[in-house]
């Protein structure tokens, strides 16, 4: 688990260019593993996590959004293949605005607005073990979970962190193995 001190978090009046910066500074210091920081948590006023701002959120917030895009997205449903419909938005969207113009924008948005708040499935006691967290994580198909200890959040359990855990153990387990067939 990265405990909540460790983690990069921002107040939910930030605006997405603040926690782009907070994300950075985060994976700067955190250079030590090779896990880097892939989201930010947002704080209330109470400083308590009540949402996350992944990766795929900050580059969904560049999207424009649009009646005549909109549209486009929906040929999916109508038998459209994915390239055919890549072929019309990118169509679309050179006669937009300038990238750049997208970019100030999205810069100003507030992270409020863009978080994805955490369902029920995504949070994880601390003294739960590491086989059931195993099994949290890819129930419900999770990046990571949010560690609590009773009704406070103090970090976050990602899939790389677990995924290096089992392979640590397994690695260790194979060895055992392997000492005791040479014995």
């Amino acid at each position: 688990m990265v405990p909540l001190s460790e983690y990069a978090t921002v107040p939910e009046e930030a605006s997405l260019f603040e926690a782009v910066l907070e994300l950075e500074s985060a994976q700067e210091k955190f250079q030590q593993s090779r896990y880097a920081h892939r989201a930010v948590l947002i704080l209330d006023k109470h400083k308590r996590v009540i949402g996350k701002l992944s990766q795929m959120d900050f580059l969904y917030a560049l999207e424009p959004r649009d009646a005549n895009l909109d549209q486009i997205r929906k040929f999916k449903q109508f038998g459209f293949s994915r390239k055919a419909v890549a072929l019309q938005q990118e169509a679309y969207l050179k006669s937009s605005q300038p990238i750049l113009d997208v970019y100030t924008k999205a810069a100003k948005l507030k992270v409020k607005d863009l978080m994805q708040r955490p369902a029920e499935g995504e949070y994880v006691d601390e003294n739960t073990s590491l086989d059931m967290a195993l099994h949290q994580l890819t129930a419900g198909s999770n990046l990571s979970l949010l560690v609590t200890r009773a009704a406070d959040i103090v970090g976050i359990l990602r899939l790389a962190d677990v995924f290096a855990a089992v392979f640590h153990a397994m690695k260790a387990s194979e060895s055992q193995v392997s000492e005791g067939v040479t014995r």
